[in-house]
């Protein structure tokens, strides 16, 4: 299937804008024509005019589109070596020059990432009770929002937990699945939320975590990020991004490599 601009692409940009609330021009514009050709062929249109008539038509596609379009993959510990790093490094580094920290897990998807933080946090704060910790955890889809404050997840989702972390931190349902014990709901606000806003969700955080999102941003929007965590950290903080990511020559002198194998970064001032 071959298309192009004159097919209604601008037109139907505008219309995903205006309705679903995403701006795609935050987004490569080969990643937004993969996205809706990809549901274009599950909807059997052709052009994209045709796509954005069945879009009028079929109100249900709305949510399907989105789900394309955001692409909420993920898994709890996802990428092991770099929560060992967060759990023997990160955080220690940061408990030993205060008793309390904030972090920001960005683009928190249905919210595995920022539990798999509070699994961390929570053993960290049962050997001494005298630590605190706060957990922003922000998605653009409010949809898969939801579900993160839920903390409902199937058998299969435990997959890469070990039997102690199940008992500890969840509870088993009657239908099989697994909900989030309340001591780990405790540490995390979800809230909803755009990186592209140029605001940050607080200021003066330790540690922000932002993996696996800005590998669809164009490179402008991936600079423009950048700059907004660098100043939302405190002074040392820590930047964690996905292993395929990178910093732009722009902005990476505002962080300082921890571990540039496995992307941790501190705020340079």
């Amino acid at each position: 299937m071959t298309l192009t601009n004159d097919d209604g692409f601008s037109l139907l940009k505008r219309y995903i804008e205006q309705t679903i609330k995403i701006q795609c021009s935050n987004y490569k514009e080969d990643y937004i024509k993969r996205r809706l050709l990809s549901r274009m062929r599950s909807t059997s249109t052709a052009t994209y005019g045709e796509y954005l008539k069945h879009l009028h038509e079929h109100p249900p596609e709305f949510e399907n589109l989105r789900n394309a379009l955001t692409i909420n993959v993920t898994e709890f510990f996802r990428d092991a070596d770099v929560y060992d790093l967060i759990r023997k490094e990160v955080l220690p580094t940061l408990f030993r020059g205060r008793k309390t920290i904030r972090i920001w897990c960005a683009g928190c998807s249905t919210g595995e990432e920022p539990y798999s933080l509070a699994m961390i946090l929570s053993d960290i704060m049962a050997i001494d009770k005298t630590l605190s910790g706060q957990i922003f955890a922000t998605d653009i889809d409010e949809v898969v929002l939801k579900k993160a404050k839920e903390g409902i997840y199937s058998e299969k989702s435990m997959g890469k937990l070990t039997d102690a972390q199940i008992h500890r931190h969840f509870t088993k349902l009657p239908d099989g699945n697994y909900q989030v014990k309340p001591h780990l709901q405790d540490l995390i606000r979800f809230r909803p939320h755009d990186l592209m806003s140029g605001q940050p969700v607080s200021r003066f955080l330790d540690m922000i975590s932002c993996r696996n999102v800005t590998i669809y941003f164009t490179e402008k929007q991936k600079d423009e990020l950048a700059r907004t965590f660098h100043a939302a950290l405190v002074p040392g903080g820590f930047y964690v991004m996905g292993k395929t990511e990178y910093l732009g020559r722009e902005v990476e002198g505002l962080f300082n490599p921890v571990n540039s194998i496995q992307k941790i970064y501190t705020r340079k001032d």
